[in-house]
């Protein structure tokens, strides 16, 4: 374990039981997406075209302009 993962466990136990739950999913959850980007990283490496639409999905989503597919319009 590293040293700024053991700072941060010392911070969270010296918090209430319900912040300290509530930051590990905090945590969880950006680890999750952490994970998943670098999936997406490593499968889009080779593949420049589908690795800039790809950022540019995240980036829609990230902004709130992503919308549904209407599979009527395909």
């Amino acid at each position: 374990m590293t040293k700024a993962i053991e700072t941060a466990v010392k911070l969270l136990e010296s918090l209430p039981e319900i912040t300290q739950e509530s930051l590990v999913e905090e945590l969880r959850r950006l680890a999750l997406d952490a994970q998943d980007k670098a999936q997406w990283d490593a499968a889009l490496a080779n593949n420049k075209g589908l690795k800039a639409a790809a950022q540019q999905a995240r980036a829609d989503i990230t902004e709130g302009q992503a919308k549904d597919m209407d599979y009527e319009k395909l």
